[in-house]
C-alpha cells in the first residue's frame, strides 16, 4: 500500500516562496490504478517525483508498505514524458542501466524477458536514433519494469505521441497491469486517458491551494472500449463538472 500523508511543497528563494503543494493526503492500494489530472503547475509532476524519491517534500512523507520513501528505491519505477534514452547506448544498454547491481546472467535474463513483455523482444541491438516515439517509450517502460517494481509512475508518458501510437501504448499499459498487478499512478492532462485507464481520478485544483479537491471512483469495468460512447462522455462530464452519477462517486 502506498501512502502519502500530509505532503507540502514549498520553493523558497530569498525574494518569494511559492507554494507547489499542500495538505496531500492519499492512500492508494496495492493494484490500483491512479490518475493525476489538473491544469499546468498545480504540482501534479512533483507530487509524482515525491513519491518516486527524486524529489524531498517540505513537510509530511511518502510510505510504501510502512516503510518511508525517501530516495529512488528499485520498487518504484518511473516513466516520464519523453523516453530519456542515453543516445550512445543501444537499447539493451540502456535497460541495464536500471539493474547495474545484478550479475551479467541475472541481467541478460531480466532484459530479455522485460523486452518480451513490452513487445520489443528483437531490438535489443538497436539504438535510439533507430526507434519510433512509441517504440522508444516502450524501452522507457521497460527500462522502469526490470527492476520488478511494486509501483510504476507515469508522468504524462503518451503526450508526446500521436493520437494511433497513444491508443496502442494505452492498451499496452492495460495489458502489463493485468498481466503483473502492479500499483499504477499516472499524470495527464488528458480526461478521456484518465478513464479510459484508472480506478480513480484525482483532480489537483491549482486555484485552491494546490489540494486534491475531487477523487472520482471509475466504476466500469475494464475493458472499457466496450462501454456506449454516449454514456461513456457523460460520465467524463461528470468528471470534470463533479455532477452526481451511477458510475461514478465524487468524494470532495
Amino acid at each position: 500500500m502506498l501512502n502519502i500523508k500530509n505532503v507540502c511543497k514549498i520553493y523558497k528563494n530569498k525574494d518569494y516562496s511559492q507554494n507547489v503543494l499542500k495538505d496531500i493526503n492519499l492512500c492508494i492500494e496495492d493494484q490500483e490504478i491512479i490518475s493525476l489530472v489538473g491544469q499546468s503547475g498545480c504540482g501534479k509532476s512533483t507530487l509524482l517525483r515525491i513519491i518516486a524519491g527524486l524529489e524531498k517534500a517540505s513537510s509530511g512523507y511518502v510510505e510504501l508498505n510502512k516503510n518511508i520513501i525517501n530516495k529512488p528505491s528499485s520498487n518504484i519505477g518511473m516513466v516520464f514524458q519523453d523516453a530519456r534514452l542515453m543516445p550512445w547506448l543501444n537499447v539493451y544498454d540502456n535497460i541495464k542501466l536500471s539493474i547495474l547491481n545484478d550479475d551479467k546472467e541475472t541481467q541478460r535474463y531480466k532484459i530479455n524477458e522485460t523486452l518480451k513483455k513490452v513487445g520489443l523482444e528483437d531490438i535489443g541491438n538497436l539504438w535510439p536514433k533507430q526507434l519510433s516515439g512509441g517504440m522508444a517509450q516502450r524501452v522507457a517502460i521497460a527500462r522502469a519494469l526490470v527492476q520488478q517494481p511494486q509501483v510504476l509512475l507515469l508522468d504524462e508518458p503518451f503526450s508526446a505521441l500521436d493520437s494511433f501510437t497513444k491508443s496502442n501504448l494505452q492498451d499496452h499499459v492495460r495489458h502489463l497491469w493485468s498481466s503483473l498487478k502492479i500499483t499504477i499512478v499516472m499524470v495527464t492532462h488528458d480526461i478521456n486517458e484518465a478513464t479510459a485507464i484508472s480506478d480513480r481520478v484525482l483532480i489537483l485544483n491549482k486555484v485552491l491551494d494546490n489540494k486534491i479537491t475531487k477523487n472520482h471512483i471509475v466504476k466500469i469495468n475494464k475493458p472499457r472500449s466496450t462501454f456506449p460512447k454516449n454514456e461513456y462522455n457523460e460520465l467524463i462530464n461528470n468528471i470534470i463538472f463533479n455532477k452526481n452519477s451511477n458510475q461514478f462517486n465524487a468524494l470532495i
